[in-house]
């Protein structure tokens, strides 16, 4: 099948050359997936899909064009060529953008293990669930279910380009998740969850964990109070933790950086975190969900200290971002069928510190441990950072009641500067994170 998609593009691609463009790309991806729901025993949805997506970018001069189509007769096909010729004639000039040169393209791809060859039948899905349900719903407090769900899915990428770069891969991803009430009555009710997502499938969490942990976690938040409006330490439980690396990767990708709409702007090479913290991009990780042998334009990857002990060391780069900042590709390109290539992280996590989660906080007299976030009061060209929030509250460096409708606000910039890690990361989702803890900020409430 690769071969077969290589040679797919690799035609196409010489029809436009044929018809007038001086340089071309091609991306095809064939997907497949299964998705399951499931509410207090019973099914109550069974999916699978298939499907096929091709996307063609023609280059004249420094103008380029994008077309994509999901049909690939001979007809279609020879229209797509048509077509993103024609507009590639038409559109503004672009002065940044353009193929790799070929010398720049990767030679030696890493096998990743990305792919797990076997496919679960709709039986399994329906194991994790049910088990998973079934261990959340036997939680004493727990009162209904809002359902459990299953996915699995797999895509063949075949990237081929005019520089001479041909490469396919395959992916595959499975994930389950729980989620459960717990209370009624006068004692109001919570909902909370637990999850587990892999690439193969012998790699997920058991089921019964994930459920009891998710009946738990909603049990746990029953009774929850509102606190008065207070400046204290904050500790970020790993599963919103990660939502940082979201805001930091939006503010050190190129394109953000070349139009000035990022807070980090004029900060490479200096100090925007704590010496305490070291944050690593690492695309060749075996078996991770944002894996991949090269990048999206062809260049060669690596792991990479994005922040080395709080000195941020790089921008994400692609070809186009870096000749707007007159810089080189950190090979950080991602893309679809229907875009041109953009920078984008892989598997990006926050290095795990040297303490366990209690000495982390055990010094806090008084502050706010956050297990949920609402909202997305985030703005990317100054840092400010304002989020609804759910959590517990902390005593003397104990955890000793829930707490919800508050907001957490502070400053991403001062966030960074005074944050420390525990020791207690774990891969789960492409974006990890151990339990983080945020020396001051602002928690409003009554």
């Amino acid at each position: 099948m690769s071969a077969d998609s290589l040679n797919l593009l690799t035609d196409l691609i010489a029809k436009a050359r044929a018809r007038g463009a001086d340089a071309a790309d091609a991306v095809l991806v064939n997907s497949a997936s299964m998705s399951l729901a499931w509410r207090l025993g019973n099914m109550e949805r069974l999916e699978r899909a298939e499907s096929g997506d091709l996307g063609l970018r023609v280059l004249i001069g420094k103008r380029q064009a994008m077309v994509s189509s999901s049909d690939r007769s001979a007809a279609a096909l020879d229209e797509l060529v048509d077509r993103a010729v024609a507009m590639a004639r038409t559109v503004p000039e672009d002065p940044f953008c353009g193929l790799a040169e070929p010398e720049q393209l990767a030679r030696d791809l890493p096998d990743l293990d990305s792919c797990d060859p076997h496919e679960p039948s709709a039986e399994e899905l329906v194991e994790w669930v049910r088990t998973a349900e079934d261990a959340a719903r036997a939680v004493p407090g727990v009162t209904n279910s809002e359902g459990a769900e299953a996915g699995w899915g797999r895509s063949n990428v075949a990237v081929a380009a005019s520089n001479g770069f041909a490469n396919a891969y395959s992916v595959s991803s499975c994930s389950y998740s729980v989620s459960v009430l717990a209370g009624g009555g006068e004692q109001g009710m919570e909902r909370d969850y637990d999850y587990s997502g892999a690439v193969y499938a012998s790699d997920l969490r058991d089921p019964e964990e994930v459920g009891r942990n998710a009946g738990h976690r909603a049990v746990r938040r029953l009774g929850a109070r509102k606190m008065k409006t207070c400046t204290v330490p904050v500790v970020y439980d790993p599963r919103v933790a990660r939502g940082l690396l979201s805001h930091l990767s939006g503010a050190i990708s190129g394109s953000a950086i070349a139009r000035g709409t990022s807070f980090l702007k004029d900060k490479l090479g200096k100090k925007v975190f704590s010496d305490l913290i070291t944050v690593v991009d690492d695309p060749h990780r075996k078996r991770g969900l944002r894996s991949k042998p090269c990048d999206g334009e062809g260049l060669p990857n690596k792991r990479r200290n994005i922040i080395e002990k709080g000195e941020l060391t790089t921008w994400l780069l692609d070809l186009r971002s870096a000749r707007q900042l007159g810089m080189e590709s950190t090979g950080h390109a991602s893309r679809g069928t229907a875009s041109p290539p953009s920078p984008s992280p892989t598997n990006l996590y926050f290095e795990p510190g040297q303490v366990t989660v209690q000495e982390l906080i055990e010094d806090i007299a008084q502050g706010f441990y956050v297990t949920e976030l609402f909202g997305m009061g985030v703005n990317g060209l100054t840092g400010d950072y304002s989020r609804g929030a759910a959590g517990f509250w902390i005593e003397n460096g104990e955890i000793v009641y829930p707490v919800s409708e508050v907001t957490v606000a502070g400053n991403l910039k001062d966030m960074f500067l005074n944050m420390s890690a525990a020791n207690d990361l774990v891969f789960r989702y492409g974006f990890d994170s151990p339990t983080v803890r945020i020396e001051s900020m602002t928690v409003a409430g009554l």
